[in-house]
């Protein structure tokens, strides 16, 4: 058994379709298709069902995928530190970064491949519980988001800074000169909210969960982006993390009147696990970018 045999499997099975895992390892799919063949032969057993172009694990396959997986993730972690030995001179940092983090990310982002140029960037946005999918299965290397309602057993949060909700409306909108902002405000205007699941919302409905037939919410969306531009062109108002609107152009954020309705800007990463030097140090940096390091919580050395 060869380590490329099982490293086309593994890709093979997430991908299910021998093209398209060829394709991503830069191989031919005569090639692939050999080696999983022979790997088959030396195992005795058939780890692929085939049918023309679709394939599908057998049981034999689902059973030994997670133990592949966890072979090629070693293996990577070898190759990881022996990179690391040349001074972040190489290397690849997968960073998970929820859509709220996106305004306070782009400055560390330009300082970090100034300094490191030989470091390739992979940045993933997406909802936070496919980010936290993303960590357990070693595809990112660690995932700035908001801190989730429930705590993660595997998952470490380190908290980067403290934040809360805020109401956000366009500049010169009716509310805009208010200091903070009340439910009876919020049922006068309609709302653009963040979708369901995203941590804004989701705390934002745990604070009004018996509240929300009062508000008028006309849409939902799970992009903040979009959700921003609808914001600075009506008289609609949102629920986002302060955070969100940092450096925007338009938008005021107004403190939302509620006992509490803290959240937690946090780095959450795998326990036990190796850290790469180029994880830590962009994290430092970003520690210390302006955006955060004002309420920084320096937990590294």
């Amino acid at each position: 058994m060869e380590f490329r045999q099982i490293k086309y499997f593994v890709k093979a099975a997430e991908l299910l379709n021998f093209s398209d895992a060829a394709r991503a390892l830069n191989v031919a799919q005569s090639t692939l298709s050999q080696q999983v063949k022979q790997l088959e032969d030396e195992l005795g057993i058939q780890l692929f069902e085939r049918n023309a172009h679709v394939i599908s694990l057998t049981e034999a396959g689902h059973e030994l995928l997670p133990y592949a997986r966890r072979m090629v993730y070693d293996a990577d972690t070898c190759i990881a530190r022996v990179n690391d030995l040349s001074n972040l001179a190489t290397g690849t940092l997968n960073i998970g970064v929820t859509y709220s983090f996106s305004p306070i990310l782009t400055e560390t982002l330009i300082e970090f491949t100034r300094e490191y140029p030989g470091v390739r960037l992979n940045v993933f946005y997406k909802p936070m519980e496919e980010l936290m999918e993303m960590l357990r299965s070693h595809s990112v290397d660690f995932v700035l988001a908001f801190r989730p309602s429930e705590k993660i057993k595997e998952i470490e949060s380190h908290v980067l800074f403290e934040n809360h909700l805020a109401v956000i409306v366009r500049d010169g909108h009716p509310l805009a000169r208010k200091e903070r902002i009340g439910l009876d405000d919020l049922s006068r205007y309609n709302l653009a909210l963040p979708s369901k699941g995203l941590q804004a919302r989701n705390v934002f409905d745990h604070y009004l969960s018996d509240q929300l037939d009062r508000l008028d919410i006309r849409i939902e969306l799970n992009e903040v982006n979009i959700l921003l531009e609808l914001i600075k062109h009506s008289n609609m108002i949102t629920i986002l993390a302060e955070a969100t609107v940092y450096n925007q152009v338009g938008v005021k954020a107004i403190p939302l009147d509620l006992p509490s309705n803290e959240m937690e800007g946090c780095v959450h990463m795998l326990r036990n696990c190796y850290r790469k030097q180029s994880a830590l140090r962009f994290i430092r940096m970003l520690s210390d970018s302006t955006a955060v390091k004002a309420r920084a919580h320096k937990w590294f050395t």
